[in-house]
């Protein structure tokens, strides 16, 4: 076993050293290399030309990266530093296999789930991604409309370009609301009281960005993006200018805002929050069995195990790998959601496997957004629940409630 994991990290750190080289960048080498880099999956030679064509949400992939401009590309694949965690996420998946049970009758499945008193047919939410509009014109409601079909709960980025109203109604349903908290009080209420008149019944603070990233991927990328970038972004460099433009801060004094990062936030923020809304406080980025006790000492209603999608951070720590620990010191009181790298239905099972509640995408069906607009959203989010329910049969479970880490084994021992 030793050998194995000293095998995954030098592989990892190869493939880290690559993605880093000018050389490989400029010789157009990246789009070989983002097989690995960006999926640790093999991506499709040729691009498919509609929704049902589509094999795997990979092939969605190949055909958002032939479609998109670099510096929308870049930034949406890129993760932080030398993409170790990004690599990470994907590889973590490897450590953990499935234990199949035998002779079970799997002809019905029920693959519901419930969160905060709502069910929904399937684990498989929606994470939230900002900018939905650089990805396809209709944006975030593309992909509500999308969430709406397959009946997948939804969480919107504080960083949509849309209206979390026009969004609502497009799901038909209420939908989560991800919060980046600022440096300004006034502007936080503003928008979680925005939120819950809207009807969210949840907001997901995101806490796991306390200083600035570097994304090296995307920085190199945007070079080679020749396109008049100011007529949609800011040339001022200054915060406001930015957020200013997008709709859920509209009519929200931004004199004061500085930053929307983590960086002075401590856990009084729960009781905080709690004071000025009744919507249930998640908190997306907890990956580690301290911070979720202390998760249940404040009070929190929820945790999203989570690193950002590998964009947050450089631990070169999947978040599959921390669930277990997160999972144990909650001990069923509160629901645990997970999200960052996941791209099967294999990656589904293990997380639920582990002790999920429920399992977070955003790439994959960003690609599917980006490819065909909400037809690519329904379809790379249709793939992942047939691949979950054959997963589910193969493993000799016929209900969500069955899956548990009897289930699952771990090849590290």
């Amino acid at each position: 076993m030793k050998d194995f994991s000293v095998s995954r990290k030098n592989r990892r750190d190869f493939l880290s050293f690559l993605a880093g080289s000018p050389l490989f960048v400029s010789t157009g080498f990246l789009s070989t290399l983002s097989q690995r880099l960006f999926a640790s999956d093999e991506l499709p030679i040729e691009l498919i030309s509609a929704p049902d064509e589509a094999i795997n949400v990979f092939d969605f992939h190949s055909v958002a990266k032939a479609t998109l401009p670099p510096a929308h590309y870049g930034y949406m694949a890129s993760g932080t530093d030398a993409n170790e965690t990004l690599l990470a996420n994907r590889e973590g998946f490897k450590r953990y296999r499935i234990r199949n049970r035998r002779m079970v009758d799997v002809r019905e499945i029920e693959t519901s789930v419930e969160l905060f008193g709502t069910r929904y047919p399937t684990p498989i939410a929606l994470a939230p991604v900002g900018g939905h509009r650089a990805y396809h014109p209709e944006g975030e409601l593309a992909s509500a409309r999308g969430a709406k079909v397959g009946g997948h709960m939804q969480i919107l980025s504080t960083q949509t370009t849309t209206s979390v109203e026009e969004v609502t109604a497009a799901r038909g349903a209420p939908i989560w609301y991800q919060l980046y908290p600022t440096n300004d009080w006034g502007v936080t209420t503003a928008l979680v009281r925005r939120a819950e008149d809207a009807g969210c019944p949840v907001v997901a603070v995101t806490v796991d960005r306390p200083a600035a990233r570097k994304s090296e991927t995307f920085l190199r990328l945007e070079k080679t993006d020749t396109r008049d970038c100011s007529v949609c972004h800011a040339q001022t460099g200054l915060l406001k200018d930015t957020t200013q433009r997008k709709p859920m801060w509209e009519g929200i004094d931004l004199s004061g805002l500085e930053n929307t990062r983590a960086s002075s936030m401590t856990w009084d923020i729960v009781s905080r929050l709690k004071s000025v809304t009744s919507m249930k406080v998640v908190l997306k980025g907890i990956v580690t069995a301290e911070d979720a006790l202390l998760c249940i000492q404040y009070g929190v209603d929820g945790i999203i195990v989570s690193n950002h999608g590998g964009r947050a951070e450089a631990s070169g720590r999947s978040t599959i790998e921390s669930l277990a620990e997160v999972v144990t010191a909650v001990g069923g009181r509160i629901p645990v959601l997970i999200d960052s790298g996941f791209r099967r239905g294999t990656d589904v099972f293990k997380a639920l496997a582990l002790g999920a509640d429920a399992v977070c995408v955003g790439r994959p069906y960003i690609w599917g957004l980006a490819s065909f607009g909400q037809p690519g959203v329904e379809a790379a989010l249709g793939i992942l629940n047939s691949e979950f329910g054959r997963v589910m049969r193969m493993a000799g479970v016929t209900s969500i409630d069955q899956i548990n880490a009897s289930y699952i084994e771990d090849s590290w021992g």
